[in-house]
């Protein structure tokens, strides 16, 4: 039996951390890969990482490389790559940093791993996104299912943790959805928050969920102002790590990601985070929930925000 194949790009922390997290759930053979500056790198992560699967029980071989030829006809790619934000940088100030990585990836990507579904995590990430597949598909053939970005999950877990602790319950009974633009103009669909299905409005005050509703937006700027020299990689890696594993095991899961709108939520020509089913061909179908107006109103807010970062880019 083949095993799938999934690729890492950047080997830092987000990177190896994802590897880590794929690793233990088995879902395929990983290839780390960082820039040949790095070197001998991810072939020491890489070597780390599989001399603990004795220890915790997993088979998964593990690769570091700084060639993308040892990416061959991967059934995933991971792109990670890319400058972290440091305290006081927004993601639109890492547009210019990272579209010159992205463009790089990107050609490299459609040229060793044709039928490769991508998942971006780079930020700024919704336009990291769009330039990651306007590359693709203009010049690989890749269709907008098989490009998504890891934003939704990462926030919509974020939200569950404060709720969770709020309530004193488990996160297994929460569930929260997080639409729009990764950024400060998220928008955390409230009436669609639970737990053990009861509506969040039904167990706190206006004011715990509105504060709720305002860390979930700050959620990457606290652990970047905590860790001062870097940003969050356990709970995005997680992220893809479900992410991943809903597309390689056909699960059909409903995630927010962003994915390429045609219309839908009246936006176009953009990446964006809403309801997805994924599943072995990735975007499966976007879903399209009823928003009420004050809801459509924060979604077209995010929008623009999103769309003044794409402005930075230089196609």
């Amino acid at each position: 039996m083949t095993r799938n194949k999934i690729t890492i790009v950047g080997a830092g922390f987000v990177g190896a951390t994802t590897a880590h997290w794929l690793a233990e759930r088995e879902l395929g053979d990983i290839v780390l890969l960082d820039i040949p500056a790095t070197e001998t790198m991810p072939k020491g992560k890489a070597l780390d990482l599989e001399e603990a699967g004795p220890v915790l029980g997993y088979d998964t071989r593990i690769t570091g490389t700084t060639d993308y030829a040892d990416t061959k006809d991967s059934d995933i790619v991971v792109v990670t790559a890319g400058a972290a934000r440091k305290p006081g940088m927004s993601r639109e100030d890492l547009v210019g940093i990272n579209q010159k990585i992205i463009t790089e990836v990107a050609h490299n990507v459609g040229a060793t791993s044709p039928n490769a579904i991508v998942i971006v995590v780079t930020n700024p990430l919704d336009t990291m996104a769009y330039l990651a597949y306007t590359i693709l598909s203009k010049h690989y053939g890749f269709t907008k299912q098989r490009v998504v970005g890891q934003a939704g999950v990462l926030d919509s877990a974020r939200m569950r943790t404060f709720i969770a602790r709020e309530l004193g319950v488990s996160v297994r009974n929460t569930h929260a959805f997080v639409l729009g633009g990764h950024g400060d103009e998220m928008v955390p669909l409230v009436r669609y928050s639970t737990v053990a299905g009861i509506p969040i409005t039904e167990l706190l005050p206006p004011d715990r969920i509105a504060a709720i509703v305002q860390r979930t937006r700050q959620g990457g700027a606290e652990i970047v102002n905590l860790l001062k020299t870097g940003s969050a990689y356990y709970a995005p890696s997680a992220a893809v790590a479900e992410m991943a594993e809903a597309i390689l095991k056909d699960r059909k899961m409903i995630l927010p990601c962003s994915a390429y709108l045609e219309g839908e939520y009246g936006l176009r020509e953009m990446f964006f985070g809403v309801p997805v089913k994924l599943g072995r061909s990735g975007i499966e179908q976007i879903i399209e929930i009823k928003l009420l107006p004050e809801e459509q109103e924060m979604l077209n807010k995010s929008a623009a925000l999103v769309r003044s970062t794409m402005s930075a880019l230089k196609l």
